[in-house]
């Protein structure tokens, strides 16, 4: 793991909103196809960090590095917009709540990116929707609208959507908080297979089932930064700060 290209690389980071320190001198890297899962507390700052790493949120503080793409947070001045946009070329994001355009079908949904980023003619990026439909389970879903589709059904179009642009890193924001257990299989069970063929991920969840199955790395967030990290054996059978514990004693 260790010898592997760093595709993601945080070095300070610090976000705050007003007065409100949110992410606390945050350092993290993450290889390709690592599967990195952030867990903690509400209000510690996980989503947060994983808001920064795409920009949706301008770092107050630090640098952000993404396949080889570095910006430094502070004012957005225009040429930093542009260097923003290209590095969301990098970088796939699912949501807690699915975020589908409702007007759109499973199908444009998931083309909608890669054509407004004109990354090929419209029949080569029909196909590839095509496909990353069949990949999680959807192709016959193709044709519907948001509407007709369950929670679960359309997390995983949205999951579809952000593989369409290639990216060389996934970002999940608790992407099954919105669902219940059934459903939620649903969706962890695609996130399994992409973790199989070692896309790199960053996956904010309390979903530990799926952290000690998947993760190469688990890190406990805590008050703004990662108090403990390690991978999950050591993090859920040995965790050696009072917090870890007492937080997986609550939720395992």
């Amino acid at each position: 793991m260790s010898e592997r290209e760093i595709v993601v690389d945080v070095r300070g980071l610090h976000k705050c909103f007003g007065h409100l320190e949110v992410v606390k001198g945050v350092d993290m890297q993450v290889r390709r196809g690592e599967v990195v899962v952030i867990f903690g507390r509400s209000g510690s700052g996980k989503s947060t960090l994983l808001r920064c790493v795409n920009f949706l949120e301008d770092p107050t503080e630090g640098t952000i590095e993404v396949a080889g793409m570095r910006l430094a947070g502070g004012y957005r001045t225009r040429r930093k917009r542009n260097q923003i946009r290209k590095l969301r070329l990098h970088v796939g994001m699912v949501f807690q709540q699915f975020n589908l355009f409702p007007n759109m079908t499973a199908l444009e949904n998931v083309m909608s990116a890669p054509m407004c980023a004109k990354l090929g003619k419209e029949g080569e990026i029909k196909q590839r929707a095509m496909e990353l439909l069949d990949r999680v389970g959807l192709a016959e879903k193709a044709g519907e609208h948001p509407i007709r589709l369950s929670g679960g059904q359309q997390q995983r179009v949205a999951i579809a959507r952000a593989l369409a642009m290639k990216p060389d890193v996934m970002l999940f924001d608790e992407p099954t908080s919105a669902l219940d257990p059934e459903l939620t299989g649903e969706v962890l069970s695609v996130m399994k297979t992409l973790a199989s063929e070692h896309m790199t991920m960053m996956v904010v969840t309390h979903e530990m089932g799926f952290a000690r199955e998947v993760a190469d790395r688990m890190c406990f967030f805590h008050e703004g930064g990662v108090l403990e990290q390690g991978p999950p054996a050591q993090i859920v059978g040995n965790p050696q700060q009072p917090e870890t514990k007492k937080f997986l004693d609550a939720v395992l």
